[in-house]
């Protein structure tokens, strides 16, 4: 399986100012929570070191939609608990698993609470932003997701998967915009597996 957005790299974010300090995980939910749909260019580290580009669509809850560039064309989308990844260059049907098997449910989650029993797992500030490592609480054999965020405004500016398969996988967010309207034909797993435009 083509590990897509489930790698080893650390990106060094703008700096800054010297008064700025870790964010809560209080902080974090509400932002997480207030994030209700978002698009964005995005970079991805594979953990073979392969990297490829494209966009990203998150309406939340429980909706996703990577995007990858040419010449990979594939499409990763996330909806009614499904992960489902269409590979471009194949006229088979995607393959899919339950979204609670990846630690990207934790931020697709109707109510995000990093404060829950167990969730996380590391909580630190590395002087220019906070990183925040989660699992789900229940299944912690499923992996985690270390999220990265700067402050003065809050955002999420990147994210690594470790999955259970033992992958790592980063993902750094560019040009961001919130608060966008985004159909949800864009995530309808069916309507794609039935070739419907």
């Amino acid at each position: 399986m083509k590990r897509f957005f489930l790698a080893p790299a650390l990106v060094a974010l703008t700096a800054l100012p010297a008064t700025a300090q870790k964010l809560s995980l209080d902080a974090l939910s509400a932002y997480l929570n207030g994030m209700k749909t978002v698009e964005a260019e995005f970079t991805q580290i594979s953990d073979d070191g392969s990297v490829q580009t494209g966009k990203l669509y998150i309406k939340r809850p429980g909706r996703m939609r990577f995007e990858y560039s040419p010449p990979d064309r594939a499409l990763v989308l996330a909806n009614n608990n499904t992960v489902a990844i269409f590979d471009g260059r194949s006229n088979q049907p995607p393959e899919s698993y339950p979204l609670k098997r990846t630690p990207l449910s934790i931020i697709l989650d109707r109510t995000v609470d990093l404060g829950r029993a167990n969730m996380v797992v590391g909580h630190d500030y590395d002087g220019t932003a906070t990183i925040v490592t989660a699992q789900d609480p229940e299944n912690p054999e499923y992996g985690n997701i270390q999220l990265k965020f700067t402050a003065d405004p809050v955002e999420l500016r990147q994210w690594i998967v470790n999955d259970n398969a033992g992958g790592r996988t980063t993902v750094i967010l560019g040009a961001t915009k919130t608060d966008v309207s985004l159909n949800n034909r864009i995530f309808d797993i069916q309507r794609l597996v039935r070739g419907d435009k």
